[in-house]
């Protein structure tokens, strides 16, 4: 089998031409002009009984992140599995606006909860090596892809299992981010989403259980003047925003993503002479 056999084996299966080519320039580690220049090279056998399978698992609906085993985010080349959530571009949004609080020279402690494939955790330190990131995660897999990602890009990461706040019990943090599940559990959403762990989108009823609990636990686990930021779906911005202020948060606001719809939410800790338990 040549690239351009492959190529129309795909067109065949009704792959987009995109999707077989990125799975060729994987298969290769090739660039897309490279396809272009050498369609008649031919596969060995191996080869091309694993593209055939890749392009089977892609006809079938499975995700591209997944088919291939990685996923881009924020320039980082992330391996991702059905273990995790596939980063978002929305996502993105919430590591802006995270390392606008986060001083470039400084060792302050950050934590990421439910970190999934580890995306959020690595961006933020590799953008500020001197902050001191950990990441927690309740499922055993998702760390695994988490780790495997943190010695490729940020090895300098810690990690915890377990549920939210409970693996670093007794620390404290100057920042706390968290991309939660928040689908609710009767989203129609869900069934286009069936490929991917139905855990990390959502915690069933009205997709509020995860973000409730990460607000409810935070206090002791924030320094004085510490930002807790929150992904969120695009109507519960209003319900955050009120999660975070009775908990006692200030400064509460929420971001657009670039689609102009509500996506993060956040909050600042008061002061210590007004912070709250």
């Amino acid at each position: 089998m040549r690239i351009l056999d492959a190529l129309e084996q795909a067109r065949v299966l009704g792959v987009e031409r995109l999707d077989a080519q990125l799975i060729l320039t994987r298969l290769f580690d090739k660039p897309r002009a490279w396809l272009v220049a050498h369609g008649d090279e031919v596969l060995e056998t191996q080869q091309a009984q694993q593209v055939l399978a890749q392009l089977t698992r892609r006809a079938a609906g499975e995700p591209l992140a997944y088919v291939i085993g990685h996923a881009e985010f924020r320039g980082l080349d992330l391996l991702v599995s059905p273990a995790v959530l596939i980063p978002r571009p929305e996502t993105e949004l919430l590591v802006e606006w995270a390392l606008e609080l986060l001083p470039a020279d400084m060792a302050v402690e950050v934590i990421d909860l439910g970190t999934g494939s580890g995306a959020i955790a690595l961006a933020l330190q590799r953008k500020r090596p001197q902050a001191r990131v950990t990441a927690t995660d309740a499922s055993a897999g998702a760390l695994d892809i988490a780790r495997a990602n943190a010695l490729r890009h940020a090895p300098t990461v810690a990690f915890a299992q377990g549920d939210w706040w409970a693996p670093v019990a007794g620390r404290r943090y100057a920042l706390a981010v968290s991309n939660p599940p928040y689908i609710a559990g009767d989203d129609l959403h869900l069934q286009a989403l069936g490929h991917e762990p139905r855990a990390a989108l959502t915690p069933e009823g009205d997709g509020l259980a995860a973000l409730r609990r990460i607000v409810d636990d935070a206090p002791p686990h924030l320094l004085p003047g510490a930002w807790l930021l929150l992904e969120h779906g695009h109507d519960q911005g209003a319900a955050v925003r009120q999660l975070l202020a009775q908990r006692g948060f200030a400064t509460t606001s929420t971001r657009a993503d670039l689609a102009g719809l509500p996506r993060c939410s956040g909050g600042r800790r008061p002061s210590a002479n007004k912070s709250a338990s």
